[in-house]
Protein backbone atom coordinates (compact mmCIF):
# COMPACT_ATOMS: atom_id res chain seq x y z
CA UNK A 1 0.00 0.00 0.00
CA UNK A 2 1.46 3.31 -0.70
CA UNK A 3 2.46 5.49 1.78
CA UNK A 4 2.29 9.22 2.23
CA UNK A 5 5.25 11.34 2.86
CA UNK A 6 4.32 14.34 4.75
CA UNK A 7 7.34 15.71 3.55
CA UNK A 8 6.13 16.30 -0.10
CA UNK A 9 3.33 18.00 1.13
CA UNK A 10 5.18 20.51 3.15
CA UNK A 11 7.17 20.91 -0.03
CA UNK A 12 4.18 21.12 -2.84
CA UNK A 13 2.29 23.61 -1.16
CA UNK A 14 4.72 26.11 -1.16
CA UNK A 15 5.56 25.56 -4.43
CA UNK A 16 1.74 25.78 -6.18
CA UNK A 17 1.47 28.84 -4.04
CA UNK A 18 4.52 30.51 -5.71
CA UNK A 19 3.82 29.22 -9.04
CA UNK A 20 -0.04 30.59 -8.79
CA UNK A 21 1.35 33.73 -7.51
CA UNK A 22 3.92 34.13 -10.24
CA UNK A 23 1.20 33.22 -12.63
CA UNK A 24 -1.08 35.67 -11.57
CA UNK A 25 1.89 38.50 -11.40
CA UNK A 26 2.03 37.83 -14.93
CA UNK A 27 -1.19 37.70 -15.95
CA UNK A 28 -1.39 40.98 -14.02
CA UNK A 29 1.18 42.24 -15.63
CA UNK A 30 -0.17 41.88 -19.24
CA UNK A 31 -3.70 43.31 -18.42
CA UNK A 32 -1.82 46.38 -16.96
CA UNK A 33 -0.09 46.90 -20.41
CA UNK A 34 -2.69 46.53 -22.62
CA UNK A 35 -5.26 48.95 -20.55
CA UNK A 36 -2.29 51.34 -20.46
CA UNK A 37 -1.95 50.35 -24.14
CA UNK A 38 -5.54 50.82 -25.02
CA UNK A 39 -5.98 54.39 -23.58
CA UNK A 40 -2.29 55.56 -25.03
CA UNK A 41 -3.45 54.83 -28.68
CA UNK A 42 -7.19 56.41 -27.74
CA UNK A 43 -5.83 59.91 -26.83
CA UNK A 44 -3.15 60.03 -29.28
CA UNK A 45 -5.75 59.56 -31.62
CA UNK A 46 -7.72 62.37 -30.49
CA UNK A 47 -4.95 64.55 -29.98
CA UNK A 48 -3.90 64.37 -33.48
CA UNK A 49 -7.62 64.73 -34.20
CA UNK A 50 -7.54 68.21 -32.54
CA UNK A 51 -4.31 68.87 -34.33
CA UNK A 52 -5.84 68.71 -37.70
CA UNK A 53 -3.85 65.19 -38.60
CA UNK A 54 -6.69 62.40 -39.38
CA UNK A 55 -4.56 60.59 -41.02
CA UNK A 56 -2.10 59.97 -38.66
CA UNK A 57 -5.49 59.72 -36.12
CA UNK A 58 -6.97 56.83 -38.10
CA UNK A 59 -3.85 54.55 -37.18
CA UNK A 60 -3.60 55.26 -33.68
CA UNK A 61 -7.33 54.21 -33.53
CA UNK A 62 -6.86 50.81 -35.59
CA UNK A 63 -4.03 50.48 -32.72
CA UNK A 64 -6.48 50.56 -29.98
CA UNK A 65 -8.68 48.42 -31.98
CA UNK A 66 -6.37 45.92 -32.80
CA UNK A 67 -5.69 46.18 -28.85
CA UNK A 68 -9.44 45.74 -28.05
CA UNK A 69 -11.62 44.08 -30.61
CA UNK A 70 -14.61 44.23 -28.63
CA UNK A 71 -15.01 47.53 -27.92
CA UNK A 72 -17.96 48.90 -29.89
CA UNK A 73 -17.27 52.87 -28.97
CA UNK A 74 -13.44 52.37 -30.76
CA UNK A 75 -15.06 51.12 -33.96
CA UNK A 76 -17.86 53.45 -34.12
CA UNK A 77 -15.18 56.53 -33.73
CA UNK A 78 -13.09 54.77 -36.69
CA UNK A 79 -16.09 54.02 -39.01
CA UNK A 80 -17.40 58.06 -38.21
CA UNK A 81 -13.53 58.99 -39.12
CA UNK A 82 -13.65 56.78 -42.27
CA UNK A 83 -16.97 57.88 -43.40
CA UNK A 84 -16.01 62.28 -42.33
CA UNK A 85 -12.63 61.09 -44.88
CA UNK A 86 -14.50 59.68 -48.10
CA UNK A 87 -12.96 56.35 -47.38
CA UNK A 88 -16.68 54.60 -47.50
CA UNK A 89 -15.94 51.24 -48.54
CA UNK A 90 -13.91 51.18 -45.17
CA UNK A 91 -16.47 52.90 -43.09
CA UNK A 92 -18.68 49.84 -44.23
CA UNK A 93 -16.78 47.56 -43.47
CA UNK A 94 -16.41 48.44 -40.17
CA UNK A 95 -19.71 49.22 -39.25
CA UNK A 96 -21.00 45.99 -40.80
CA UNK A 97 -18.01 43.88 -38.68
CA UNK A 98 -20.06 45.78 -35.80
CA UNK A 99 -23.51 44.23 -36.94
CA UNK A 100 -22.23 41.01 -37.50
CA UNK A 101 -20.93 40.81 -33.75
CA UNK A 102 -23.72 38.41 -32.03
CA UNK A 103 -22.63 40.16 -28.20
CA UNK A 104 -23.78 43.36 -29.78
CA UNK A 105 -26.12 44.94 -27.70
CA UNK A 106 -29.58 46.21 -29.24
CA UNK A 107 -28.94 49.84 -28.60
CA UNK A 108 -25.31 49.63 -30.22
CA UNK A 109 -27.02 47.31 -33.28
CA UNK A 110 -29.36 50.29 -34.20
CA UNK A 111 -26.84 52.78 -33.83
CA UNK A 112 -24.72 50.79 -36.15
CA UNK A 113 -27.66 49.81 -38.41
CA UNK A 114 -27.97 53.85 -38.66
CA UNK A 115 -24.19 54.46 -39.21
CA UNK A 116 -24.09 51.92 -42.14
CA UNK A 117 -27.14 53.76 -43.64
CA UNK A 118 -25.07 57.09 -43.64
CA UNK A 119 -21.97 55.14 -44.95
CA UNK A 120 -24.40 53.77 -48.30
CA UNK A 121 -25.86 57.13 -48.72
CA UNK A 122 -22.44 58.90 -48.79
CA UNK A 123 -21.26 56.08 -50.97
CA UNK A 124 -23.95 57.01 -53.32
CA UNK A 125 -24.95 53.41 -52.68
CA UNK A 126 -28.82 54.89 -52.64
CA UNK A 127 -30.35 51.04 -52.92
CA UNK A 128 -28.85 49.82 -49.93
CA UNK A 129 -28.95 53.02 -48.41
CA UNK A 130 -32.56 52.85 -48.47
CA UNK A 131 -32.95 48.97 -47.34
CA UNK A 132 -30.64 50.16 -44.37
CA UNK A 133 -32.73 53.12 -43.50
CA UNK A 134 -36.13 51.30 -43.81
CA UNK A 135 -34.54 48.84 -41.17
CA UNK A 136 -34.66 51.48 -38.57
CA UNK A 137 -38.49 51.66 -38.57
CA UNK A 138 -39.20 51.57 -34.70
CA UNK A 139 -36.34 52.54 -33.71
CA UNK A 140 -35.04 55.73 -32.03
CA UNK A 141 -33.39 56.51 -35.52
CA UNK A 142 -36.98 55.86 -37.11
CA UNK A 143 -37.86 59.87 -38.26
CA UNK A 144 -34.02 60.77 -38.99
CA UNK A 145 -34.80 57.51 -41.35
CA UNK A 146 -37.78 58.48 -42.41
CA UNK A 147 -36.11 62.01 -43.83
CA UNK A 148 -33.51 60.31 -45.00
CA UNK A 149 -35.75 58.14 -47.27
CA UNK A 150 -37.76 61.18 -47.87
CA UNK A 151 -34.51 62.56 -49.84
CA UNK A 152 -33.40 59.18 -51.27
CA UNK A 153 -37.27 59.23 -53.15
CA UNK A 154 -36.85 63.10 -54.11
CA UNK A 155 -33.81 62.27 -55.76
CA UNK A 156 -34.88 59.10 -57.32
CA UNK A 157 -38.52 61.15 -57.91
CA UNK A 158 -40.66 58.64 -57.09
CA UNK A 159 -43.16 60.87 -55.91
CA UNK A 160 -45.59 58.85 -54.50
CA UNK A 161 -43.31 57.34 -52.00
CA UNK A 162 -42.13 60.47 -51.32
CA UNK A 163 -45.38 61.86 -50.40
CA UNK A 164 -45.89 58.27 -48.36
CA UNK A 165 -42.90 59.59 -46.66
CA UNK A 166 -43.17 62.85 -45.85
CA UNK A 167 -47.19 62.33 -44.34
CA UNK A 168 -45.94 59.85 -42.09
CA UNK A 169 -43.17 62.33 -41.02
CA UNK A 170 -45.76 64.92 -40.08
CA UNK A 171 -48.39 61.94 -38.42
CA UNK A 172 -45.32 61.45 -36.09
CA UNK A 173 -44.82 65.17 -35.23
CA UNK A 174 -41.82 65.58 -36.95
CA UNK A 175 -43.31 68.90 -38.50
CA UNK A 176 -45.03 70.40 -41.19
CA UNK A 177 -44.75 69.07 -44.34
CA UNK A 178 -47.82 70.00 -46.18
CA UNK A 179 -46.26 72.52 -48.95
CA UNK A 180 -43.77 69.12 -49.49
CA UNK A 181 -46.89 66.84 -49.81
CA UNK A 182 -48.53 69.41 -52.51
CA UNK A 183 -45.11 69.74 -54.85
CA UNK A 184 -44.84 65.77 -54.77
CA UNK A 185 -48.48 65.75 -56.05
CA UNK A 186 -47.60 68.36 -58.61
CA UNK A 187 -44.98 66.64 -60.43
CA UNK A 188 -46.97 63.66 -60.30
CA UNK A 189 -49.64 65.62 -62.56
CA UNK A 190 -46.92 66.61 -64.61
CA UNK A 191 -45.90 62.74 -65.27
CA UNK A 192 -49.48 62.45 -65.86
CA UNK A 193 -50.08 65.25 -68.33
CA UNK A 194 -46.62 63.55 -69.53
CA UNK A 195 -48.54 60.66 -70.27
CA UNK A 196 -51.36 61.89 -71.69
CA UNK A 197 -53.52 60.65 -68.83
CA UNK A 198 -55.51 64.09 -68.11
CA UNK A 199 -57.78 62.46 -65.86
CA UNK A 200 -55.45 62.04 -63.37
CA UNK A 201 -53.23 64.91 -63.80
CA UNK A 202 -56.28 66.62 -62.69
CA UNK A 203 -56.53 64.79 -59.53
CA UNK A 204 -53.05 64.96 -58.67
CA UNK A 205 -53.64 68.51 -58.40
CA UNK A 206 -56.61 68.15 -56.70
CA UNK A 207 -54.95 66.21 -54.05
CA UNK A 208 -52.20 68.92 -54.12
CA UNK A 209 -54.46 71.13 -53.24
CA UNK A 210 -56.21 69.38 -50.43
CA UNK A 211 -52.68 68.99 -49.02
CA UNK A 212 -51.65 72.59 -49.03
CA UNK A 213 -54.51 75.02 -49.61
CA UNK A 214 -52.30 77.84 -49.98
CA UNK A 215 -49.75 76.44 -51.87
CA UNK A 216 -48.63 78.27 -55.25
CA UNK A 217 -47.88 75.94 -57.53
CA UNK A 218 -50.87 74.01 -58.10
CA UNK A 219 -52.80 77.32 -59.40
CA UNK A 220 -49.89 77.96 -61.40
CA UNK A 221 -49.99 74.18 -62.80
CA UNK A 222 -53.95 74.44 -63.23
CA UNK A 223 -53.83 77.22 -64.79
CA UNK A 224 -51.04 76.40 -67.65
CA UNK A 225 -53.13 73.36 -68.18
CA UNK A 226 -55.93 75.25 -69.47
CA UNK A 227 -54.04 77.56 -71.38
CA UNK A 228 -52.50 74.36 -72.65
CA UNK A 229 -55.61 73.12 -73.83
CA UNK A 230 -56.85 76.80 -75.18
CA UNK A 231 -59.19 77.65 -72.24
CA UNK A 232 -57.87 81.07 -71.90
CA UNK A 233 -60.73 82.40 -69.79
CA UNK A 234 -60.57 79.52 -67.33
CA UNK A 235 -57.02 80.13 -67.09
CA UNK A 236 -57.15 83.31 -66.10
CA UNK A 237 -59.56 82.59 -63.81
CA UNK A 238 -57.50 80.26 -62.21
CA UNK A 239 -54.43 82.27 -61.68
CA UNK A 240 -56.78 85.75 -60.77
CA UNK A 241 -57.59 83.47 -57.36
CA UNK A 242 -53.28 82.90 -57.48
CA UNK A 243 -52.87 86.88 -57.51
CA UNK A 244 -55.66 87.44 -54.61
CA UNK A 245 -53.96 84.58 -52.62
CA UNK A 246 -50.18 85.09 -53.26
CA UNK A 247 -49.38 88.23 -55.05
CA UNK A 248 -45.88 87.60 -54.72
CA UNK A 249 -46.16 84.11 -57.09
CA UNK A 250 -48.27 86.01 -59.90
CA UNK A 251 -44.93 87.51 -61.29
CA UNK A 252 -43.89 83.64 -62.58
CA UNK A 253 -46.72 83.53 -64.66
CA UNK A 254 -47.39 87.18 -65.56
CA UNK A 255 -46.76 87.10 -69.47
CA UNK A 256 -48.87 83.21 -69.69
CA UNK A 257 -51.52 85.66 -68.03
CA UNK A 258 -51.15 88.22 -70.49
CA UNK A 259 -50.89 86.06 -73.57
CA UNK A 260 -53.78 84.05 -72.82
CA UNK A 261 -55.75 87.88 -71.76
CA UNK A 262 -55.10 88.45 -75.50
CA UNK A 263 -56.58 85.00 -76.71
CA UNK A 264 -59.58 85.35 -74.22
CA UNK A 265 -60.00 89.04 -75.83
CA UNK A 266 -59.74 90.51 -72.03
CA UNK A 267 -56.50 92.47 -72.57
CA UNK A 268 -58.39 95.42 -70.55
CA UNK A 269 -59.54 93.36 -67.59
CA UNK A 270 -55.68 91.84 -67.60
CA UNK A 271 -54.02 94.99 -68.18
CA UNK A 272 -55.94 96.97 -65.10
CA UNK A 273 -54.78 93.81 -63.03
CA UNK A 274 -51.54 93.73 -63.56
CA UNK A 275 -51.23 97.50 -63.48
CA UNK A 276 -52.50 97.35 -59.96
CA UNK A 277 -50.32 94.53 -58.93
CA UNK A 278 -47.44 96.59 -60.10
CA UNK A 279 -48.46 99.45 -58.00
CA UNK A 280 -47.98 97.21 -54.77
CA UNK A 281 -45.08 94.98 -55.87
CA UNK A 282 -43.07 96.47 -59.06
CA UNK A 283 -41.63 93.57 -60.94
CA UNK A 284 -39.95 93.13 -64.28
CA UNK A 285 -41.81 90.20 -65.36
CA UNK A 286 -45.31 92.09 -64.46
CA UNK A 287 -43.77 95.62 -66.72
CA UNK A 288 -43.21 93.19 -69.49
CA UNK A 289 -46.66 91.17 -69.53
CA UNK A 290 -48.13 94.83 -69.19
CA UNK A 291 -46.33 96.41 -72.13
CA UNK A 292 -47.04 93.20 -74.20
CA UNK A 293 -50.82 93.73 -73.48
CA UNK A 294 -50.31 97.77 -74.33
CA UNK A 295 -47.70 97.83 -77.15
CA UNK A 296 -48.15 101.87 -77.13
CA UNK A 297 -44.74 103.14 -77.57
CA UNK A 298 -45.47 106.50 -75.81
CA UNK A 299 -47.27 104.70 -72.76
CA UNK A 300 -43.94 102.03 -73.12
CA UNK A 301 -41.66 105.15 -72.89
CA UNK A 302 -43.72 106.63 -69.76
CA UNK A 303 -43.63 103.66 -67.71
CA UNK A 304 -40.05 102.41 -68.24
CA UNK A 305 -39.95 105.88 -67.03
CA UNK A 306 -41.61 105.55 -64.00
CA UNK A 307 -40.34 102.30 -63.44
CA UNK A 308 -36.87 103.96 -63.08
CA UNK A 309 -38.30 106.45 -61.02
CA UNK A 310 -39.57 103.43 -58.43
CA UNK A 311 -36.74 101.18 -58.87
CA UNK A 312 -33.67 102.39 -60.31
CA UNK A 313 -31.61 99.97 -61.25
CA UNK A 314 -29.75 98.86 -64.11
CA UNK A 315 -32.11 97.11 -65.82
CA UNK A 316 -34.50 99.79 -65.48
CA UNK A 317 -31.98 102.23 -67.05
CA UNK A 318 -31.13 100.35 -69.77
CA UNK A 319 -34.93 100.25 -70.57
CA UNK A 320 -35.08 103.84 -70.47
CA UNK A 321 -31.88 103.72 -72.61
CA UNK A 322 -32.83 101.70 -75.25
CA UNK A 323 -36.32 103.53 -75.79
CA UNK A 324 -34.04 106.86 -76.36
CA UNK A 325 -31.59 105.48 -78.34
CA UNK A 326 -31.96 107.80 -81.79
CA UNK A 327 -28.52 107.29 -82.65
CA UNK A 328 -25.72 104.76 -83.08
CA UNK A 329 -23.86 106.13 -79.54
CA UNK A 330 -26.69 105.64 -78.19
CA UNK A 331 -27.90 102.45 -78.84
CA UNK A 332 -24.03 101.71 -77.48
CA UNK A 333 -24.36 102.83 -74.63
CA UNK A 334 -27.93 100.79 -73.68
CA UNK A 335 -26.52 97.89 -74.99
CA UNK A 336 -24.06 98.59 -72.40
CA UNK A 337 -25.92 98.76 -69.29
CA UNK A 338 -27.84 95.78 -70.38
CA UNK A 339 -25.31 93.84 -70.89
CA UNK A 340 -24.10 94.82 -66.76
CA UNK A 341 -28.11 94.72 -66.16
CA UNK A 342 -27.82 90.82 -67.54
CA UNK A 343 -26.59 88.49 -64.41
CA UNK A 344 -29.17 90.91 -62.00
CA UNK A 345 -31.93 89.50 -64.17
CA UNK A 346 -31.34 85.96 -62.57
CA UNK A 347 -32.74 84.35 -59.47
CA UNK A 348 -31.28 83.15 -56.73
CA UNK A 349 -31.82 81.00 -53.92
CA UNK A 350 -32.10 81.93 -50.80
CA UNK A 351 -31.03 78.70 -49.21
CA UNK A 352 -27.22 77.80 -51.24
CA UNK A 353 -27.22 80.80 -53.80
CA UNK A 354 -27.39 79.07 -56.89
CA UNK A 355 -28.51 81.26 -59.72
CA UNK A 356 -30.16 80.49 -62.72
CA UNK A 357 -31.48 82.26 -65.66
CA UNK A 358 -34.75 80.40 -65.10
CA UNK A 359 -37.08 79.98 -61.60
CA UNK A 360 -37.24 76.60 -59.96
CA UNK A 361 -39.43 75.22 -57.50
CA UNK A 362 -36.87 73.37 -56.36
CA UNK A 363 -33.23 74.18 -56.58
CA UNK A 364 -31.09 72.58 -58.36
CA UNK A 365 -28.21 73.36 -56.30
CA UNK A 366 -29.10 72.30 -52.38
CA UNK A 367 -32.69 70.24 -54.06
CA UNK A 368 -34.45 72.60 -51.23
CA UNK A 369 -38.39 73.54 -51.93
CA UNK A 370 -39.44 77.20 -52.44
CA UNK A 371 -36.06 78.39 -52.01
CA UNK A 372 -36.22 80.50 -55.10
CA UNK A 373 -38.16 83.84 -54.01
CA UNK A 374 -40.53 84.73 -57.00
CA UNK A 375 -38.49 88.06 -57.72
CA UNK A 376 -35.29 88.53 -59.59
CA UNK A 377 -32.25 90.01 -58.20
CA UNK A 378 -33.27 93.22 -59.53
CA UNK A 379 -36.31 93.50 -58.59
CA UNK A 380 -35.22 92.47 -54.59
Amino acid sequence: MFEFDIQWLLIGLPLAFALGWIGSRIDLRQWRREQRAQPKAVFKGLNLLLNEQPDKAIDAFIEAVQNDPDTSELHFALGNLFRRRGEFERAIRVHEHLLQRADLPAADRERAQHALAQDFMKAGLFDRAEQAFAALDGTPYATEARLALLQLHERARDWRAAADDAARLEKSGAGSFASRIAHHWCELALEADARGDAAEAEAALARAREAAPDAARAWVLAGQRQARAGQHAQALATWNQLRQRLPAFFAVIAQEYAASAKASAQSGEALAALQALHTQQPSSDVMAAIIALDGDAARTRTRHAEQLSRQPTLAAAAAVLRDRADDDTARTIAAVVEKAAAPLARFRCAACGFEAQRWFWQCPGCLGWDTFPPQRLQDQ
